[in-house]
């Protein structure tokens, strides 16, 4: 798959990666994506993207991680300050 021919089909595909049925040893470790801050945006974003494969999917070590988004309007703020209210 070509970055410049990424579809939304692919971008759909990325996402439905399912951990139980992924092999480990074909994803890219983030540890190992190094971002280069001098490109443009658009070119940091090709390259992130070439260096780690699937953005929804990935290695960090020995832990394989599974990126995912609810369709909410609830942004990671309102999450976190929910969460600490709940604890105290």
């Amino acid at each position: 798959m070509e970055l410049q021919a990424l579809t939304i089909a692919d971008i759909n595909a990325m996402q439905a990666v399912e951990l139980n049925l992924v092999d480990c040893n074909t994803l890219k470790d983030i540890r190992d994506v190094k971002v280069d801050t001098t490109l443009p945006k658009e070119e940091r974003f090709l390259d992130y993207i070439r260096q780690i494969g699937n953005p929804y999917c990935y290695r960090h070590g020995k832990y394989t991680v599974k990126v995912s988004f609810s369709d909410t309007d609830a942004t990671l703020e309102d999450r976190m300050l929910s969460y600490l209210r709940s604890k105290g």
